[in-house]
């Protein structure tokens, strides 16, 4: 990986607005660094000179008078993000500025050649500053070193399989996947205005992720949101069984429940959460039946969760959860069971994780540049 070159300061906090920014002018720059316009002419040349930034074009004032625009330059460099999800691998590259430059998508089983392909679509010049893979699974926070992995044998081997294809010397970073969605929806999706909000997944697995004063919560253990390991079942003469909940509230259950009650007059039995939803959609009467349950059951653990948060706003995604059939059911459980809460369906869909992964990935390669500016100080 090619080092930042060393920066003073204000070079380096003019670089982290201008990333934000994507192009500004110098006036711009001063603004938005709380610099003088001496201190950002002086720092935008040094950043020049570094090739980190570059001038892009001319905007006209209502004086009259042209300004320089500037962008990131080919130095500034690039990242990764990938998300090992349960079926899919998909990958981003992106340029520092959070430009979309490179993405694949492929089976979980080839998860090492998607990320090849991306990577091999950057731009060559351009150094990779730092990778976020998303996994299904509890993470620590650090980067790839010896025994920096997966906590649990979930995301554990795939997440090796892939590592092979990462190239040496780049730091990689860990993060929960459904973490990764709820900064999405956050940034970009259903919470976009709201500073604290749930992120209830339901999918294959289930999920929360905690946003606190727009930062996700991550606990003492990097277990915040785990549902899978709250108690289950909780009623006398049973006794609960480890992730017994995901279990059941996840796809293989969904689609057994509808095994349970299909009959052949109602055509084949559906065989993945996509075809029940469809059928669900065109009227398929056990299809409903089976949603309009499962409905129940999303809205009762939206009501633990408000419980226990108080989040003002539950954002639903997943393959099933986000499907706006389910919504109707929830919110009526929630308002049955719990206080006011919105309870809304995700916009981000199935890129949400990658598209967290990204925005960590573009704020951590920033840093790595801004970094230098400290450690020349």
């Amino acid at each position: 990986m090619a080092r930042a070159p060393r920066l003073t300061e204000s070079a380096g906090a003019v670089f982290a607005v201008l990333a934000e920014a994507g192009s500004a002018t110098r006036p711009q720059l001063a603004t938005m660094a709380g610099l003088s316009k001496p201190t950002v002419s002086s720092a935008v040349a040094e950043l020049e000179g570094v090739r980190l930034a570059a001038h892009s074009g001319t905007s006209s004032g209502g004086t009259g008078r042209s300004a320089a625009v500037y962008r990131l330059g080919p130095a500034a460099g690039t990242v990764l993000a990938v998300d090992l999800g349960p079926a899919l691998t998909r990958v981003h590259g992106c340029a520092l500025d959070g430009t979309l430059l490179a993405e694949a998508t492929g089976s979980r089983a080839g998860a090492a050649d998607v990320v090849r392909e991306a990577l091999d679509a950057l731009p060559d010049d351009a150094p990779l500053r730092t990778i976020v893979v998303a996994v299904g699974d509890v993470t620590a926070p650090g980067e790839r070193g010896p025994g920096v992995r997966p906590a649990t044998a979930k995301a554990g081997p795939v997440f090796d399989a892939v590592a092979v294809a990462l190239p040496p010397g780049v730091p990689v970073h860990l993060e929960n996947n459904v973490n990764c969605a709820a900064l999405a929806e956050l940034h970009q999706g259903a919470a976009r205005g709201r500073n604290t909000f749930g992120y209830l997944r339901i999918g294959v697995g289930i999920g929360l992720g905690i946003v606190v004063g727009g930062r996700v919560l991550r606990g003492a253990n990097g277990a915040a949101g785990e549902l899978a390991r709250l108690p289950y079942p909780w009623a006398d003469g049973r006794e609960p069984r480890h992730e017994a909940l995901e279990d059941y509230m996840g796809a293989r259950s969904l689609l057994r429940r509808a095994a349970e009650v299909w009959q052949k007059a109602d055509g084949p039995c559906p065989r993945t959460t996509d075809r029940l939803l469809a059928l669900a959609g065109k009227g398929s009467a056990p299809a409903r039946a089976v949603l309009e349950r499962h409905a129940v059951d999303v809205g009762r653990l939206a009501a633990a969760v408000i419980a226990v948060l108080d989040p003002g706003l539950v954002v639903l995604g997943g393959s099933t959860g986000a499907d706006p059939r389910l919504l109707p059911g929830v919110r009526a459980e929630v308002e049955r069971l719990s206080w006011p809460t919105e309870v809304v369906s995700s916009t981000v869909g199935d890129l949400g994780t990658v598209v967290g992964a990204a925005r960590l990935a573009v704020a951590r390669g920033v840093q790595t540049v801004t970094e230098a500016a400290r450690a020349k100080d």
